[in-house]
């Protein structure tokens, strides 16, 4: 019976290996990623935190009239990057797994979303600060003609990559 299933699984694999008559062309939906060009990435640090049971973590303060809050379940990563672009750098399209705050520590940068259909650029200058959830695609560009560095934090699932490559969306010229 042995000898059997092993001919069979052998012929069943052997008809599947034949040469097609004609070379298959490339398809029509090949990425388009558009690589990181001009930064340097510095991962400063990542650290998981989590309820040891694997229950709700939750951190909850109130001060007065400000109030902060964050939940996780059974946990999250939270890592911090310095990002430094050079004139003209950019991060090509990408996603994360979670939010992720974004400083800019100095210069100039400029976030286009892939779900903007007008590409409206969201310029963001030394001191300010930009929130990206994660949930699209979105392109972070060095337009000055100046060095800018960002420091950015992520919240992510752990041991999840912070950054997911994406196509390019198609909305926006470049």
């Amino acid at each position: 019976m042995a000898v059997l299933i092993g001919a069979l699984t052998l012929a069943a694999i052997g008809s599947g290996c034949g040469k097609s008559e004609a070379p298959t062309a490339p398809t029509a939906g090949k990425p388009e990623y558009t690589p990181s060009s001009l930064g340097t990435s510095t991962l400063l640090g990542r650290a998981t935190f989590g309820d040891p049971n694997g229950e709700l973590f939750k951190v909850k303060r109130i001060t007065g009239d400000w109030q902060f809050e964050v939940k996780a379940k059974p946990a999250f990563d939270l890592a911090v990057q310095d990002i430094v672009f050079q004139p003209g750098g950019q991060s090509g399209w990408h996603t994360h797994p979670g939010p992720v705050f974004i400083q800019v520590v100095s210069g100039v940068m400029t976030f286009y979303e892939s779900d903007d259909p007008d590409c409206k650029a969201i310029v963001r200058s030394a001191g300010e600060g930009y929130l990206d959830l994660g949930e699209h695609a979105h392109i972070a560009r060095n337009e000055s003609g100046a060095v800018a560095e960002n420091l950015v934090t992520y919240f992510a699932p752990p041991g999840a990559p912070l950054r997911i490559d994406a196509d390019a969306p198609g909305n926006c010229p470049f």
